[in-house]
């Protein structure tokens, strides 16, 4: 096993608490949690994706939408802080998802977007990797459901309603 692979699980456990504490939070502050999350495509066809401190294998990049925040307003946001990433069209709604892992309550908007990273992203203590990747060619501890969403947008299967 490799070091990475050593300290993705120590810090799971911990993390994954943290992780349950915020979305208690969440679920206290607001009636429903709603977040946004996107396929985010280069001009070349490869796909961005995050690798975070506080839980273990590759995301594409999002986030909760915060009180008085359009669903796009919190996109650009997340997109900026993720990756330097900036939105080069409208993104396209693909699909709305039930994400029952997290909360009773919890839904995530799902979009295809095409994107120009600004600047490289430098790690920090909640981004600790990230990179455009050929879809053909990802990394192996990209997480199921990131897969899934890739397949799902490709066509290839029919989109689940459940994250």
């Amino acid at each position: 096993m490799s070091q990475s692979s050593d300290r993705d699980e120590r810090l799971t456990g911990g993390r994954s608490l943290l992780v349950r504490l915020l979305h208690g939070y969440f679920a206290v502050s607001r009636g429903m949690t709603l977040g946004v999350r996107a396929a985010c495509f280069n001009e070349e066809g490869k796909v961005f994706l995050v690798r975070h401190s506080y839980v273990p294998g590759w995301y594409m990049p999002g986030g909760g939408v915060e009180r008085r925040e359009t669903a796009l307003q919190a996109l650009e946001k997340e997109l900026r802080e993720e990756g330097n990433l900036m939105l080069t069209a409208r993104p396209e709604l693909f699909h709305v998802y039930f994400n029952s892992r997290i909360s009773q309550r919890d839904h995530v908007l799902f979009y295809k977007a095409q994107v120009v990273q600004t600047a490289p992203r430098l790690a920090d203590r909640e981004i600790v990797e990230c990179g455009f990747f050929d879809p053909a060619d990802l990394p192996d501890e990209v997480t199921a459901a990131t897969r899934r969403r890739l397949l799902e947008l490709s066509g290839t299967v029919t989109p689940a309603d459940i994250w």
